[in-house]
């Protein structure tokens, strides 16, 4: 009687799960929406501090590129890291433009929806240097970091685009890595291609000054990030990536995640899409200020890992294969 008891019990427990189950993913399907490429009225334009009250609109990732390349910084409450960042990025723009006086740039800095002067700080540059060099983007509300790099890349003008980490934790002068590999797996004159800027070959290091649960909680991303999206690649987070045009097009188009997990939805995409992408190691410090909390953050990107790998398999989130920027 006891047997039979928890044999009852036993089938009643699987039956919950697997409705619980069921329900868990129709749940998912149902919330998955289409990528946001929507503008706020305000976000088409960027103005130019030489002429007050200047509104000037931003051109779209579908013209013709008329520059050799853009460099987009995501920025939040970034006023006081901002400036070094410009300051290191210009001046070393400034100088191969002098080697190279048909090298042609634009930094476009995008303002997150910050409660700070990142504006401003990005606006002294726009002075300095003019809105054909640096331009502002400055977001109505906040969006998270991949929504800010995708509107900053559909506002770009260059041939190719880069993005950078406000903080420049990354030595800027790391470009010329990228720019080698980039040429090694960009075969034709219009593909497509990116490379990742890389500190895998910092991570012994970084486990040595890490405590045992946040090393295992790092093991663990890297792993979910392995198993359910992204193969080939050591490093999906460094925020140093260059990729050309039309990589930019297909990939962002099809971008859901516009928070921190967004290089790994970024990367799923491309390999889908038979991206070439390279990884090449770069210089990296790390900077105080990181917007990220260690173990909240590293949870939240595995919770939202799981999920665009469920969104796909469900089929609420597809790849446009023919995917156009507004």
């Amino acid at each position: 009687m006891i047997g039979l008891d928890f044999q009852v019990l036993l089938y009643l427990f699987g039956g919950v799960a697997a409705v619980a189950t069921l329900a868990g993913l129709i749940i998912v399907r149902l919330s998955s929406s289409p990528p946001d490429l929507s503008r706020h009225e305000t976000e088409k334009f960027f103005c130019d501090p030489s002429k007050p009250g200047s509104k000037l609109p931003f051109p779209s990732i579908h013209d013709k590129p008329t520059l050799d390349l853009s460099v987009i910084v995501p920025s939040y409450n970034e006023e006081e890291r901002l400036p070094g960042m410009l300051k290191e990025t210009t001046e070393f723009l400034e100088d191969r433009q002098k080697k190279q006086p048909n090298f042609t740039y634009e930094v476009i800095v995008v303002d997150d929806g910050s409660k700070d002067k990142t504006t401003q700080a990005g606006l002294e540059y726009s002075k300095k240097l003019g809105v054909e060099k640096v331009r502002v983007l400055t977001f109505h509300h906040n969006r998270g970091k991949g929504g800010a790099i995708r509107l900053g890349l559909f506002s770009a003008r260059g041939k190719q685009l880069l993005f950078a980490d406000a903080d420049a934790a990354t030595k800027f002068a790391d470009l010329e890595k990228l720019e080698k590999i980039f040429k090694e797996i960009n075969k034709e004159s219009h593909g497509m291609a990116i490379v990742c800027g890389s500190r895998a070959h910092l991570q012994e290091e970084a486990v040595a000054n890490r405590s045992l649960f946040r090393t295992f909680l790092m093991h663990g991303f890297h792993f979910l990030v392995w198993f359910l999206c992204v193969r080939g690649i050591r490093d999906t987070q460094c925020g140093f990536k260059l990729l050309s045009r039309e990589a930019a097009i297909r990939v962002f188009s099809n971008l859901h995640v516009e928070r921190w997990a967004f290089d790994v939805e970024m990367l799923y995409i491309a390999q889908c899409l038979r991206v070439p992408i390279g990884e090449v190691a770069v210089n990296w410090t790390e900077i105080d200020g990181s917007k990220m909390v260690p173990v909240f953050s590293w949870l939240q990107m595995g919770r939202d890992i799981l999920l665009i790998r469920l969104r796909y398999m469900l089929g609420g989130w597809r790849i446009n294969y023919k995917s156009k920027a507004q």
